[in-house]
């Protein structure tokens, strides 16, 4: 389905995670961190290039994996995105929510 995100329409999946990467840009990526209620910093641009990068590696995202990292750890992750980090810091990166994720 599409979705209008940051006055582009967008293909997500029926919880809202881009099914297209090729879509995602910076601005769709300030619209959805405002939907969550975050301001994005340079260290959140940080981890997300850090996800985005995992996941063009094909590597499965979990929370473990995220604190060891050497990124950042599991405390600042989850100050960096309080409600749900991995969920939210993927949907914000324009990734698919990991399979870790319920």
């Amino acid at each position: 389905m599409e979705k209008l995100i940051a006055g582009k329409s967008v293909a997500v999946n029926e919880e809202g995670y881009l099914t297209d990467f090729s879509q995602w840009d910076k601005s769709i990526a300030e619209e959805l961190a405002q939907e969550a209620g975050i301001n994005l910093s340079p260290r959140h641009w940080e981890v997300l290039a850090y996800l985005q990068k995992e996941h063009q590696s094909q590597v499965a995202l979990s929370i473990r994996r995220v604190g060891k990292s050497n990124v950042v750890d599991i405390k600042e992750f989850y100050q960096l995105f309080p409600t749900a980090p991995l969920k939210t810091a993927t949907k914000i990166a324009g990734i698919p929510k990991p399979v870790s994720c319920i």
